[in-house]
């Protein structure tokens, strides 16, 4: 399977994927793409040699051409799968037309509580014991596609961001990759009956 990555920051879900997918059971990173020039994610890329290109905003004249524009790249790549790691751009209905029911995102919360950006602080400033890490399929609403795997981690205590956010980076390091490797081996489908629930054959 090609699976294409778009990520706006530090690139460590990318680099996850990179050491435990890419080049084993079939599964290829043949591109990543981000809104933001000086992202990490793209030098991580090009350390692992794989296509990488930048997409900002401001060298288009919308974000639907700018959506279009990366879907063009990645379609010329034989995309088969895209990956949202860290990208923290909201995706145009026409591309995900281009790949229907084949992007998927890691949120660092258990959704459908706390969407949107600052997931964790919301959660930390919420008070909840529970805090834990989705991916889950994207559709044209903020972090409101069907769930495919979720992991939970008990912090009754917790008060900082940034602390939590350091004990969820090894569970999305984790279930990231293998949310790829279950959709690649054909392991993941929707149930007939309910378009929202995934079911995993394992």
């Amino acid at each position: 399977m090609n699976v294409a990555v778009l990520a706006s920051g530090a690139g460590t879900n990318l680099q996850a994927l990179l050491d435990q997918v890419h080049g084993r059971d079939g599964i290829v990173i043949v591109a990543v793409a981000s809104d933001k020039p000086a992202a990490l994610a793209l030098g991580r890329a090009r350390s692992a040699g794989v296509p990488e290109r930048a997409f900002p905003l401001e060298d288009f004249v919308d974000r639907a051409e700018r959506d279009e524009a990366i879907a063009d790249w990645l379609d010329a790549r034989g995309t088969e799968l895209v990956v949202l790691a860290g990208y923290m751009q909201l995706l145009s209905g026409s591309f995900l037309a281009r790949f229907p029911n084949r992007v998927i995102n890691v949120h660092p919360a258990l959704l459908p509580a706390f969407p949107g950006l600052a997931a964790v602080a919301q959660a930390v400033d919420y008070g909840v014991k529970v805090f834990g890490v989705t991916v889950h399929f994207v559709d044209e609403g903020v972090d409101s596609g069907p769930v495919i795997l979720q992991r939970a981690i008990e912090l009754p205590d917790a008060s900082d961001a940034e602390e939590v956010l350091a004990q969820l980076h090894p569970i999305e390091h984790e279930l990231l990759p293998e949310a790829v490797r279950l959709i690649a081996r054909g392991a993941v489908r929707f149930d007939p009956s309910n378009p929202r629930r995934v079911l995993i054959s394992r």
